[in-house]
């Protein structure tokens, strides 16, 4: 399968809480680089994802 690299992004995604109650907190890794980004919230780490598809998908509009 050949894949266009600007088209696919892989991460590695752990998701925690410290406790029953308390926000989940997230961590995305690049398996390819192992570059990490951390959320203090489901909602940022969804804003994140929305980012990176949403400037992928500006880029196929071009």
């Amino acid at each position: 399968m050949n894949k266009n690299l600007q088209h696919y992004h892989a991460y590695l995604l752990r998701i925690w809480r410290e406790e029953e109650g308390m926000p989940w907190r997230a961590t995305l890794q690049n398996p390819h680089t192992g570059e990490q980004e951390g959320f203090a919230s489901v909602e940022q780490l969804i804003n994140f994802i929305r980012a990176k598809t949403d400037s992928a998908e500006g880029a196929n509009q071009e």
